[in-house]
């Protein structure tokens, strides 16, 4: 077979990728049939296209990687999904399916997309050996899953989770025994950390794996009994544990051969048959039960009594224990960066969750503006319709809908920019790590921690929150699940919990932060050195400053930055990068100062335990953490427009695109400006007489911004399929697709010729026709009403 980017360059059915250049690109979008039918696109719609300032397509082509071709080839690979004629990944009936059919549909969602991925030759060009064939990491591979545009396959923590800790903590005979199966989906995984008892807190973790001698009455060369000692240690919540998998790669507290205690190690459990897919003896699994959402997962529990796996069912590449139990570092696995390995599966989840939240919020964004833009409510006296009545405001003129909707479309572009350079720096770090290079120092790897750490529990609570305001932002057909909004929103709120409670996650940023606090009031230069190539690197001088002008940093009150807008600052001095930057580095710094006080104030005047002050200051770490990540989002925005700039006319971005993206950051500095205002005026940066200024800078910057606002929907080029949502369709059509979406509902559907509905003969009849609901007086020889029955 020829390479996927040729297969899939050209045409819908994967036969035809072979037969055309993966350059070529057409004019036809080729989600749609052939030939396209004509379109009739809702007015208001079609003008805001039409005087959009920029062209969304460059937008497009920039967010598939940089190319017209990308932006072609990804069309492609979402044709093959939309245009299956299978029909199995028709989502339309979604909402009228219990959530066992969900999962099982999903299940053949996933065994028909493997399918076309093998068809289509996806994960055969040439790769590492460890990765021969393998479809799904690769970028074909994403782009279908996330087309399916459906809850998460089932299957989806075998490759999210499970193969990544192969391939980073097994050794190479562990990974050329298991790779192939997992490839070929005989091993189907799961990554089973959580308890029932016991999350975040891995240390606490119960499950144990304890080595049995061969003399003990273990297998030739030893083997391992893992164990669910209690209740709690019941594994709980790990996707695609409770009926999917077969194998789990189970985090367990190993208990070496002289009895010691190792702490958390990782152990490849078989839970099930590959013959016939039943229980292997001493498992018990099953589904949690029904969700909010994310209900096609089966998240599940599990419980292991005395199951016996072999000696090399440990993951060896960083540590080993030998036929006689022995427990041994491999060398190079000692060092403190090294042992953070563990942890970067973790780390890889929440950045791609960073990452994927810029598609959720845009496409929540995407529905709730386009529906804005359709849908007229009260009348607008400066303007006249056609019969000269006074003509209906758009709703998304309204400064109240822009001041809702406008930040959150900004936002998901900002976390598109940070998504994509976390990605990519975890990705170095991990394969630096990896191969043992001593340029990953602890330093490096706490601070991408901390900045994942940061970025999760903010970037998630913010578009979780996002979306729901654009449900709430379309009003009561906002209400509707047919709006797409209702399950966008509940398959997105698990993301607040999973990989670190958002309201925990902070103490770990916090933690990292503090070290460089600490470096700094040492004066230790050497040290100082080893941050500058971290996200904490814009700390330094602004922490430096304020310990400067104030060399009492116990004092009880609030640090006051060094920096400040001017006295007689104007608008333009808010719509300045630049200066928001600036006015976000320090506001960081302020408040990572303020619990650096507050922890100290509390163990020097109140005696306070350690305990008890680092408790007090929780709310404050969630401010600081906060304030740091913001300021990542904002400056990873920046500096992607700078890089787009400094490449000139290499840049698919022309000055019309990165003006309107630039209009979008300093919209978003704005707006987060107004909502933590209580923190820039605490610490100076603004004074109360500037806020009117600000106001009046965030006013003018969203009027700018108005115009653009359906292209800018538009250069995510979602399908309609994508957004299952009546209110966001393309052609802005609404009307008749919720009128469709409800005449499709069972209690509909099933109506008898004479639009009877369901329950009629069974319960209603005896009300309308019987009468068991008859008032009977004693006039007509009945009891006098319930009185009487008492």
């Amino acid at each position: 077979e020829t390479s996927s980017e040729q297969n899939l360059s050209q045409g819908v059915s994967p036969k035809q990728f072979s037969t055309m250049s993966a350059t070529t690109t057409s004019n036809t979008d080729p989600r749609h049939p052939y030939p396209t039918p004509p379109q009739t696109i809702n007015p208001d719609l079609a003008a805001e296209r039409a005087s959009a300032p920029f062209s969304p397509l460059r937008i497009t082509h920039f967010l598939d990687g940089g190319s017209a071709s990308l932006t072609d080839r990804r069309r492609r690979l979402e044709a093959l999904i939309i245009r299956d004629t299978s029909g199995v990944f028709s989502n339309d009936d979604n909402h009228y399916l219990h959530r066992t059919e969900r999962h099982t549909r999903a299940l053949a969602k996933f065994v028909r997309l493997v399918e076309l991925c093998r068809a289509a030759g996806i994960g055969s060009h040439p790769r590492p050996p460890a990765l021969e064939g393998e479809i799904t990491s690769t970028k074909e591979f994403q782009t279908l899953v996330a087309t399916l545009s459906d809850d998460p396959l089932p299957t989806s923590l075998h490759w999210v989770m499970f193969v990544p800790n192969i391939l980073t903590l097994c050794d190479a005979e562990q990974q050329s025994l298991w790779l192939p199966l997992c490839r070929d989906f005989k091993m189907i995984g799961c990554y089973a950390q959580t308890e029932l008892g016991h999350g975040s807190n891995i240390r606490a973790l119960e499950t144990t794996a304890t080595f049995l001698k061969e003399i003990d009455g273990g297998a030739e060369g030893g083997e391992w009994v893992v164990h669910s000692p209690t209740l709690t240690s019941a594994k709980f919540w790990p996707g695609t544990l409770g009926k999917t998998a077969n194998h789990a790669m189970v985090i367990a507290r190993l208990i070496d051969g002289e009895g010691i205690d190792r702490g958390i190690h990782n152990f490849l459990v078989p839970l099930r048959s590959m013959e016939d897919h039943s229980l292997l003896e001493g498992v018990e699994t099953g589904d949690v039960g029904p969700k909010i959402g994310y209900n096609n997962m089966d998240n599940g529990f599990c419980r292991f009594d005395h199951v016996r796996i072999p000696r090399r069912n440990m993951a060896m590449r960083f540590a080993t224990v030998d036929e006689e139990g022995v427990y041994r570092k491999v060398e190079g696995g000692a060092s403190e960066a090294a042992s953070k390995v563990a942890y970067i599966t973790m780390m890889q989840v929440r950045a791609y969750i960073i990452h994927s939240s810029n598609e959720a919020l845009a496409m929540a964004c995407t529905i709730a503006i386009r529906y804005s833009t359709v849908r007229r409510q009260g009348y607008n006296a400066d303007e006249n319709d056609a019969n000269n009545s006074p003509a209906e405001f758009q709703v998304l003129d309204y400064r109240q809908q822009q001041y809702r909707l406008l930040p959150l479309l900004a936002a998901s572009y900002a976390i598109f920019f940070t998504g994509r350079h976390v990605l990519s720096r975890l990705n170095r770090i991990e394969q630096q790590l990896v191969s043992g290079a001593k340029s990953i120092t602890k330093t490096v790897v706490g601070d991408i921690h901390s900045t994942t750490s940061a970025l999760k529990s903010y970037v998630t609570t913010f578009t979780a929150d996002g979306i729901e305001d654009c449900r709430k932002a379309c009003g009561g057909h906002g209400f509707l699940m047919c709006s797409g909004l209702v399950e966008l929103s509940n398959t997105y709120l698990q993301s607040c919990t999973v990989e670190g409670d958002n309201q925990m996650l902070p103490q770990q940023v916090i933690k990292v932060l503090l070290k460089l606090v600490g470096v700094i009031q040492s004066g230790d230069e050497a040290a100082l050195k080893d941050y500058e190539a971290t996200d904490m690197q814009y700390l330094i001088q602004p922490l430096q400053s304020l310990m400067q002008s104030n060399d009492d940093i116990s004092g009880d009150g609030p640090s006051k930055s060094t920096f400040s807008f001017p006295a007689n600052t104007s608008e333009s001095d808010f719509l300045s990068i630049p200066t928001l930057l600036q006015a976000y580095q320090h506001r960081t710094a302020c408040l990572l100062l303020d619990v650096t006080t507050q922890l100290q104030t509390s163990l020097s005047d109140s005696h306070a335990t350690q305990q008890k002050a680092w408790n007090d200051a929780l709310l404050s770490m969630a401010r600081a953490s906060r304030a740091h990540a913001c300021y990542i989002l904002l400056r990873d925005f920046s500096d992607g427009l700078e890089e787009e700039k400094a490449k000139g006319s290499k840049s698919c971005l022309g000055p019309e695109e990165i003006q309107v993206l630039s209009q979008c950051l300093v919209l978003l500095g704005l707006y987060w400006m107004d909502q933590h205002l209580s923190d820039f005026l605490q610490i100076g940066v603004v004074s109360s007489k500037q806020i009117p200024v600000l106001r009046r800078a965030l006013l003018r910057v969203m009027t700018d911004l108005r115009p653009s606002a359906v292209a800018l929907c538009d250069a995510r080029d979602f399908a309609d399929f994508r957004l299952k949502s009546a209110l966001g369709k393309y052609d802005g059509d609404v009307y008749p697709a919720i009128m469709e979406a409800a005449r499709r509902d069972p209690l509909n559907v099933k109506s008898n010729e004479k639009g009877v509905g369901l329950g009629y003969e069974e319960s209603l009849k005896k009300l309308i026709v019987d009468g068991v609901g008859e008032y009977r007086g004693k006039k007509n020889g009945g009891v006098s009403g319930t009185a009487s029955r008492l």
